[in-house]
């Protein structure tokens, strides 16, 4: 064992008893490395945000010539930062008009966080609802919209007046009353298999908000920046009254944000001012790096690309006896098989030819396949008959 690795066993806290322990010293592309030069593939982007491929060259020359400029200079807000105006200018002309103001934050669960308490302050209600199989992060109130209670128990009490609602259940809307302050959901339930919303559902789901004057929050932290075929996966659909972002975001660097309109977004600069606050939230590094990833993403119209590949995925594998099913949207596949125990033989031949790849949280019978988008054609063949060879041998 390494020293490197000893170390990490020992002094690193962990999330599980077996982390998978592969040690990474260079990562370029879709590809890490090992110390002994064995290359991964990667097919889940890090979880959704390497979307422009690890060290993309004009993310590294963003992050290198913003960090020789200046780095932290004041808490969040304060002072005129080029890197976050210039960012916020771009994406919210990519946005439709009432998604005009963002809030920069660090990590998607702070996001979240600040979708809430915006929710709260703007409609004065206490009540939140989410629905079943969400997941939006960690923290206290995000843990409070977990989904499910395995992952939450042990932290009980948690964040009061919150209720759970079934995704795509249409009566469950009448739930949604003059009391509730927001509703929040991935619009593509992602972590419970890549769910996809049944017709019109979001479209019911909006109009019930309206109605009963309920703010809509969309988390897009996995689905956003073209990872579904379009920049942001609302765009199939409706638009939220509060956006939440992060992952993808940076190009690999950590930075969240949350956007709504300017109307909604003012609430939290009085009573009390400082309604959301945060020292390290749009730092000029990682705004610079978001800015260059947005740049390529637009520039190399990865949106096409991450349908055209990702159908190539879905047509070469929906076959395979091993699968039980494949669902896809954009360059975003769950692959479906019998039971958790292949699932965990499956993971060690991938790994054992140089694949990496993860379960879902709430779908632990099922592979997620979301590679980053500057995927080659070669690369998608390359993983394909991996993949296959995987399987072949389980």
């Amino acid at each position: 064992m390494s020293i490197e690795r000893e170390i990490f066993y020992q002094k690193i806290a962990q999330t599980t008893s077996s982390p998978i322990g592969v040690e990474v010293v260079r990562a370029e592309g879709c590809y890490m490395y090992t110390p002994e030069g064995k290359p991964y593939l990667d097919l889940i982007s890090g979880v959704a945000v390497s979307n422009v491929g690890h060290c993309h060259p004009k993310v590294v020359e963003a992050v290198q010539e913003q960090a020789a400029k200046y780095m932290h200079l004041m808490v969040y807000g304060e002072y005129v930062q080029s890197p976050q105006v210039q960012y916020a200018d771009l994406l919210t002309s990519l946005l439709p008009d009432s998604l005009n103001n963002i809030y920069y934050v660090n990590s998607g669960s702070e996001a979240v966080e600040g979708a809430l308490k915006l929710a709260k302050r703007f409609t004065g209600r206490s009540e939140i609802i989410h629905t079943y199989n969400a997941y939006h992060g960690s923290t206290h109130g995000a843990i409070s919209l977990m989904g499910n209670e395995e992952f939450r128990y042990a932290f009980r009490p948690l964040l009061p007046d919150t209720r759970a609602i079934r995704f795509n259940n249409f009566d469950d809307l009448q739930l949604i009353t003059s009391r509730t302050a927001c509703v929040i959901l991935d619009p593509l339930q992602s972590e419970n298999g890549l769910v996809v919303p049944d017709n019109n559902y979001l479209q019911q789901l909006r109009q019930r908000c309206t109605e009963v004057g309920a703010l809509l929050i969309f988390d897009e932290v996995q689905t956003a920046f073209a990872r579904t075929g379009t920049m942001f996966y609302f765009q199939q659909s409706v638009t939220p009254d509060i956006l939440v972002l992060a992952k993808a975001m940076g190009g690999g660097m950590p930075i969240g944000a949350f956007v709504s309109s300017k109307e909604i977004m003012n609430t939290l600069t009085y009573n009390p001012i400082l309604g959301h606050i945060t020292t390290f939230g749009g730092h000029p590094v990682s705004c610079a790096a978001a800015l260059a990833s947005l740049r390529v993403i637009m520039d190399n119209e990865l949106c096409v690309a991450a349908e055209e590949k990702g159908k190539r995925f879905e047509d070469a594998l929906k076959g395979h006896t091993r699968l039980k099913a494949v669902r896809r949207k954009g360059l975003f596949l769950a692959c479906d098989l019998e039971d958790e125990q292949t699932y965990w033989k499956l993971l060690e031949r991938f790994l054992d030819n140089g694949l990496v790849t993860d379960s879902f949280l709430y779908k632990l019978n099922s592979f997620r396949i979301a590679p980053p988008l500057i995927i080659t054609d070669e690369e998608v063949d390359d993983a394909i008959q991996l993949i296959i060879k995987s399987l072949n041998s389980i």
